[in-house]
């Protein structure tokens, strides 16, 4: 077993399976789902994914688009949790994404600030208030890698030239993709997040769909897809086993 992939095992030990249906499609004879392979990035391998979790919509897909966004726009359905990348030819590239609380207050246009490659993770002040015993453990953060909550990547979203906090980001639990959650932002599988990155131009416009528009747009029952998972408790000697816990050092939070 390669070294990257038995350092992301502890983590993934600890995550629930979700139930899943459907017909899997794109399957390579003998492999996992073309898309989702086993792939280097930099230092790091990550995982491929299991076709478990690559049911219906859950993966990503090109698309016919109509919607009225120009070009190059990352579109957010925070309910049908899905996010669209609007391409020039008519068409949209759709991945399946997770939602926390905090991306369900996600309101109107903001743009990409800044984009990072596997970005280190801090958890915000209101995150060690309302849930001590989730991220009390993590205070001081964890390092850019395989176990970074922030994943692969991540997109900063500003509004007026002001970080919101909000990000859009990758994530090791595989299990949330297409659910919400009790914290974070917008997730996505590491292949997608990666595959959006390269696709995304720093100042690009993002928009969020209201529920109505929701219902419009992908019908009430899709609209409605999901369900809200519990946080989930990692034990700490997991994380820091594989990563180096950084300094302090009074930089501003990410909120995931």
């Amino acid at each position: 077993m390669r070294p990257a992939f038995r350092l992301l095992i502890p983590l993934l030990s600890l995550m629930a399976l979700a139930g899943c249906s459907g017909e899997v499609v794109g399957v390579l004879p003998g492999g996992p789902v073309a898309g989702y392979e086993a792939q280097e990035d930099g230092e790091y391998v990550l995982p491929p994914v299991p076709a478990e979790y690559l049911q219906g919509v859950n993966r990503r897909t090109p698309v016919d688009y109509d919607g009225p966004e120009a070009p190059g726009t990352i579109v957010v359905d925070p309910h049908a949790k899905l996010l669209y990348f609007v391409e020039p030819d008519g068409t949209a590239m759709r991945y399946p994404i997770a939602v926390g609380r905090a991306g369900l207050r996600m309101r109107g246009d903001s743009r990409v600030g800044m984009k990072r490659e596997w970005p280190g993770w801090t958890p915000t002040a209101n995150m060690l208030r309302t849930q001590p015993e989730v991220y009390g453990p993590f205070a001081k953060g964890v390092e850019g890698g395989l176990a970074s909550p922030l994943g692969a990547r991540a997109l900063y979203l500003y509004q007026n030239g002001r970080d919101t906090y909000f990000r859009i980001h990758g994530t090791n639990d595989l299990t949330s993709i297409g659910n919400s959650g009790s914290a974070g932002c917008i997730r996505l599988f590491n292949q997608d997040i990666i595959d959006l990155y390269e696709r995304v131009e720093r100042g690009a416009r993002v928009t969020v769909r209201t529920y109505e528009e929701s219902v419009a747009a992908e019908g009430e029952e899709l609209a409605n897809r999901g369900e809200e998972l519990p946080p989930t408790t990692v034990d700490p000697e997991s994380i820091y086993g594989v990563t180096e816990v950084p300094a302090e050092d009074g930089a501003a939070s990410d909120e995931t």
